[in-house]
């Protein structure tokens, strides 16, 4: 890693802009320019405010943000933007009707985002996340997040205790 990609993230050291076509243009501390960075949580579950690293379309690092919140309103504003149209992980906040105990099974779930119908193919696409936290991997390549189980209505909990 070089320097220039390890900078601190503060407005003396970089400029962050979507040009007109809508891509995101980064102007590093030494004045070169990357079109069409795309931004990439280290750690999306257990740190999504942290640890940030903008790539250039080589695939390389063009710049690393250790804390999101430390940036200028304006520029966490557009990457927060730019994360929220790339990640989807909806959040189930109860679940609602399971179609049988064992797997695969149909999953009637309210999430952040409405009702939604997922299939668990097998026990091992639940993951545990921390203390409480649960990632669920759906059949389509979908996943779902438990934040706090411990927040759930008890017949939810029943349920996921059954497949934990």
């Amino acid at each position: 890693m070089t320097a220039a990609t390890n900078m601190a993230a503060t407005t003396a050291t970089f400029a962050l802009v979507r040009n007109a076509s809508g891509r995101l243009v980064l102007t590093d501390g030494a004045g070169n320019v990357h079109i069409g960075v795309v931004p990439v949580r280290a750690f999306p579950l257990s740190a999504p405010s942290e640890s940030l690293s903008l790539v250039g379309t080589d695939g390389r690092e063009a710049l690393w943000i250790d804390q999101l919140h430390l940036l200028p309103a304006s520029i966490r504003e557009l990457l927060e933007n730019e994360l929220a149209q790339r990640e989807f992980l909806p959040e189930i906040r109860q679940i609602k009707h399971v179609s049988t105990f064992s797997t695969p099974s149909i999953w009637s779930v309210e999430t952040d985002r409405g009702p939604t119908r997922l299939v668990l193919r097998g026990e091992e696409d639940i993951r545990r996340l921390g203390d409480a936290g649960l990632l669920i991997a759906a059949e389509h390549g979908v996943h779902f997040v438990v934040t706090d189980m411990r927040a759930l209505d008890r017949p939810s909990r029943k349920i996921l205790e059954r497949f934990l």
